[in-house]
């Protein structure tokens, strides 16, 4: 994977701890550590989304799309 440089901004007090957990080896060093949070919030965000489109959804339209055309099928298929 290619990575990029980037500079942050960050509070002293979030720091403090960022660099308890780097001593503590929980990461190996600080970048490590920022990019693995960033990319856990990113991964919740996008299931947050999902589960919010999904609340949108109708389930007795949805269940008569999926079942749409069904009654004429049954009729054409062979017997068993």
């Amino acid at each position: 994977m290619t990575t990029s440089k980037i500079a942050i901004t960050i509070d002293q007090n979030t720091l403090t701890r960022l660099d308890f957990l780097v001593r503590n080896n929980f990461f190996p060093n600080r970048s490590r550590a920022i990019q693995q949070a960033v990319s856990e919030k990113i991964d919740r965000l996008e299931k947050g989304r999902l589960a919010r489109e999904c609340q949108k959804m109708n389930p007795d339209f949805e269940q008569n799309l999926a079942e749409e055309g069904f009654g004429m099928e049954l009729d054409e298929w062979p017997e068993y």
